[in-house]
């Protein structure tokens, strides 16, 4: 939603119109599949390193710094200021993702969840929500079984 309202927003602000690679399907498609790779990354530095989030974090900002990079050095458009605007919306969503990679990992909203009593049984561990889906309606009483 963020990488979208960017590009909206550059857009309306700069006045850049081609869309060939980056419009409004690339980034609703496009980028929750990166964030869905970026996830599976996740789980295996999680197995490989286990909770040290330092490096996950530490090589997403250094990618998202190549990245940024990279960009800049770019040459897309032979018109300076078409190239120009270019450049800053790609800068703007590798970013945005780059920002989301490495701060907002998949594991940092499970600990607000984890953390809470609705959710969690300290006894056992179990997820209270969980449990409460699985169980069968009594369709007599209204209550669960």
């Amino acid at each position: 939603m963020i990488c979208l309202a960017y590009n909206i927003g550059y857009r309306d602000f700069t006045g850049y119109t081609p869309s060939a690679l980056i419009n409004v399907s690339s980034l609703i498609f496009g980028v929750n599949l990166v964030l869905l790779l970026i996830g599976m990354l996740y789980f295996v530095f999680i197995r490989l390193f286990g909770k040290r989030d330092i490096v996950f974090i530490t090589v997403f900002v250094l990618l998202t710094l190549f990245l940024i990079w990279k960009a800049n050095t770019g040459h897309r458009f032979e018109d300076y200021a078409l190239n120009q605007e270019w450049k800053g919306l790609i800068l703007g969503v590798v970013a945005i993702l780059g920002v989301s990679a490495s701060v907002l990992r998949p594991g940092q909203s499970n600990r607000f969840f984890i953390a809470s009593p609705v959710f969690t049984e300290k006894s056992t561990g179990t997820s209270t929500l969980l449990r409460t889906i699985a169980m069968k309606p009594n369709y007599t009483t209204g209550l669960n079984n």
